[in-house]
């Protein structure tokens, strides 16, 4: 009897001693995180912004014990970060590889469209200069944008460029130029009234753009223009 304990007492003290040296190597590896690398091109955020806005996320976090997919997804968080990238470095620090977003249009005066027309928030981070102000209904942005670089292209042939664009929640258009012209498209046959802005523009309406508040092409034929100071009148 003594004899076939004996075995399993050996095996139960060596899994004993394996656990508390398991436990030893853990605690002596998990130690608190020194030091945060941040690698990346960035040009619209600063080293300044990331680390106030990282800090906290690892303030009192341990190397090894830290979840890197609950961070990532918390730095993705963070405005103007499009993906994020964690991994741990020996012995005692984070790598963090951030890929910024792409602005391409305001979109509602409080966000920004990336390329593929998602808002998202810029925070205290001035955005660029010059930007085309885009505006629709919730989950529209994709559309507005792809709509605008469509409309880009058709006015870019007279010279001129877009400064906003609308999408109103029942469907219709309208849009302004850089002249300050609005132009009210509506919801129907936009090609048709496009081309009858573009022969009317071409005609006399763009070297008289100064004088004009707005363009409504929603008419069976023609064009109505609101000049300053003046009612509307009918272009054929």
């Amino acid at each position: 009897m003594e004899r076939s304990r004996g075995p399993w007492l050996g095996l139960i003290l060596f899994i004993v001693l394996l656990v508390a040296g398991g436990r030893v190597l853990w605690l002596w590896l998990d130690r608190p995180i020194e030091r945060v690398s941040i690698r990346g091109e960035l040009e619209h955020v600063n080293a300044g912004y990331l680390r106030e806005q990282l800090a906290p996320l690892v303030e009192g976090q341990s190397w090894l014990a830290l979840d890197l997919g609950e961070l990532r997804q918390r730095v993705r968080d963070i405005d103007w970060l499009a993906e994020v990238r964690v991994s741990r470095q020996w012995p005692d620090a984070l790598v963090l590889e951030l890929f910024e977003q792409e602005p391409v249009a305001r979109w509602h005066d409080e966000e920004l469209l990336n390329p593929r027309g998602e808002p998202f928030a810029y925070g205290s981070v001035a955005p660029p200069e010059g930007l085309p102000d885009l505006a629709g209904p919730t989950g529209s942005g994709a559309e507005v944008l792809a709509y605008y670089d469509r409309l880009q292209r058709h006015f870019a042939a007279l010279g001129v460029k877009i400064r906003q664009l609308r999408l109103e929640p029942r469907g219709a258009w309208r849009l302004q130029l850089d002249s300050g012209v609005w132009v009210m498209l509506g919801r129907s046959d936009r090609d048709a009234r496009l081309a009858r802005l573009e022969s009317a523009w071409r005609r006399q309406l763009g070297s008289e753009a100064s004088q004009i508040r707005y363009i409504d092409l929603r008419y069976p034929n023609g064009v109505a223009v609101a000049w300053h100071g003046e009612t509307a009148t009918v272009e054929p």
